[in-house]
């Protein structure tokens, strides 16, 4: 059993998309409409494009905004990303923009930083033991 799909709740799909790919540097994989208004848009890393998908899922669902504010009140990251040098990233995006709720910090053999995705969730990213 592996992990194929993930998902982080977005406000806007379209600006979600630009962000994740624009700035994070994610590439689109899906892009299928669904319904009216919603898609069906999922990106992935470049460095592993039949790896694991994060679908941008419209946060239309009552109980999404609740959940999500609370998370955001409370400084916890709704999904953790993997990086190869935190200070490296963190650098690069705080210079498009980007804002951080955590800047770098070493907690032993990991490193990780906070930032707001812009969508209505924080992301942390993080440097693992090898």
């Amino acid at each position: 059993m592996k992990i194929h799909l993930t998902s982080v709740f977005v406000d806007d799909q379209a600006e979600a998309l630009r962000f994740y790919t624009e700035i994070l540097g994610f590439v689109k994989k899906h892009d299928v409409p669904v319904g009216e208004k919603d898609r069906w848009l999922t990106v992935v890393s470049p460095d592993e494009p039949g790896g694991t998908e994060l679908l941008l899922e419209p946060a239309g669902h009552p109980a999404v905004q609740p959940y999500r504010d609370s998370l955001v009140k409370d400084g916890v990251p709704l999904a953790q990303f993997a990086v190869d040098d935190v200070k490296a990233e963190y650098e690069r995006l705080c210079a498009l923009g980007v804002r951080f709720t955590q800047e770098p910090l070493e907690m032993g053999p990991v490193t990780t930083a906070v930032f707001d995705d812009t969508c209505g969730n924080l992301i942390q990213i993080a440097t693992l033991p090898q």
